[in-house]
């Protein structure tokens, strides 16, 4: 769609896409917090901060992606100041909604690194192209083709054993 005028068309932009992928961007910041009140802050402080700098959106078509960076960006730096915290640990809510089914797949990729357990959310659980996945981690294709089949590979070996 190419450029886009004012901030206010930028803002609204945002704002939709934010109300359309809300519960998307809830359940990846969930599967690595493992606490709703925490995934929520999550959500809500990406939510300000893509409004807040809408006015750097350039183009529309890369709008959805640039919101994808920003979770992740606040997923990352929340991670980063609970690294205290065992990464295995269960939820702390008895009822909490757990994104994953079966246990043993979410301890699997719990033990991948952090970046290599986003490509697999993301490609499987949220079912983004790899292109996507791509552009949303800011890193060639290849590479994502890469880290997702050894990925694959040591989840697989982790749920054998």
């Amino acid at each position: 769609m190419g450029r886009f005028p004012g901030k206010k068309g930028r803002e609204k932009i945002v704002e939709t896409l934010l109300l359309q992928n809300y519960d998307q961007y809830y359940r990846l910041a969930y599967s690595y917090v493992h606490n709703s009140d925490d995934a929520a802050d999550i959500v809500q402080t990406g939510a300000y901060k893509a409004i807040k700098n809408s006015s750097s959106l350039i183009q529309e078509t890369y709008a959805a992606t640039w919101l994808y960076r920003i979770m992740l960006n606040e997923i990352f730096t929340f991670c980063k100041q609970k690294k205290t915290e065992t990464l295995d640990a269960l939820p702390e809510e008895p009822n909490a909604m757990d994104v994953y089914e079966d246990i043993d797949l979410k301890r699997a990729l719990e033990a991948l690194p952090a970046e290599d357990k986003m490509i697999v959310e993301l490609k499987y659980f949220e079912e983004l192209k790899l292109e996507e996945i791509a552009a949303i981690m800011q890193e060639n294709i290849n590479t994502i083709k890469s880290r997702l089949y050894r990925s694959i590979r040591k989840l697989r070996i982790q749920l054998d054993v």
